[in-house]
């Protein structure tokens, strides 16, 4: 697990609010309380820092105390931020339109995600499902970056140091199957290059396409599609890539258009 200690800014950091970040970052899906001690151990800072910092992020209304169980849970201004973020994001406001459309006209999955760390989280997520099964992805949902057609692609679109340093942490984090990981990781990266996108299958039944969006002055963004309850095939990936690369287009020239109008639409 990455410590926070590695995430430290340089000179011009502020020590104690990376702390506090760190300790929020430690409340992940399926979590619901966690005490200072389980902090502690998730982050790795001292016990005592995270018990003077919890103390502040309960004070400022970032986490709820639990007294009965002496633990802490996320607070409703967590859920804010999120809001804040999807609401204000001028490229979801242009591109989620258009991929709530395309997902019916295809009748496939369309997503959008972007790179945290190690881990993929999806901006938006339309489900195209005439049939609701388990699976459901929704906004702010992670997924593992090495494993998924998603993290592949954004992989492809860093440069090297930066796609280098991020490889170095899966091979640490999945020690036993690194030699075949990165080759399957390879070769998706590969696939980008050469096609414009990749295809991954790393659920049983489930096949997914996707793509970097790539665009001066805006963060690298993955996009893809995908459908359930299929037997994957090369075929099917060449069909699926040929919707995305067109659809991908669609987006980029939208995107394209005066920064101006973009930032407010």
């Amino acid at each position: 697990m990455a410590s926070a200690r590695q995430y430290a800014g340089g000179a011009n950091g502020n020590r104690s609010l990376e702390r506090g970040i760190e300790i929020l970052r430690a409340f992940r899906p399926g979590v619901d309380t966690l005490g200072n001690g389980e902090i502690a151990e998730r982050t790795r800072l001292p016990r005592s820092t995270v018990s003077r910092l919890t103390k502040t992020l309960v004070k400022f209304g970032m986490l709820d105390e639990v007294p009965i169980e002496r633990n802490y849970r996320l607070a409703a201004a967590v859920l804010s931020l999120g809001h804040g973020f999807r609401m204000g994001s001028p490229v979801l406001k242009v591109l989620g339109p258009l991929m709530r459309a395309e997902s019916t006209r295809r009748r496939l999955n369309v997503g959008l995600a972007s790179g945290d760390r190690t881990m993929m989280v999806y901006l938006e997520s339309i489900r195209y499902n005439p049939r609701p099964t388990l699976r459901s992805i929704v906004a702010g949902q992670q997924v593992p970056m090495e494993l998924t057609s998603l993290g592949r692609a954004y992989l492809a679109a860093l440069p090297d140091a930066a796609r280098d340093r991020l490889i170095g942490q899966f091979k640490r984090r999945n020690a036993a199957v690194a030699k075949t990981l990165n080759a399957d990781v390879q070769k998706s990266i590969r696939a980008v290059k050469r096609y414009g996108y990749c295809a991954v299958s790393w659920q049983p039944g489930v096949l997914a396409v996707a793509t970097p969006i790539v665009l001066d002055g805006l963060p690298v963004y993955a996009l893809n599609m995908s459908m359930q309850d299929i037997e994957p095939s090369e075929a099917l990936s060449a069909e699926m890539g040929e919707y995305l690369m067109a659809f991908a287009d669609r987006c980029k020239h939208t995107l394209s258009g005066p920064r101006d109008e973009l930032f407010q639409a």
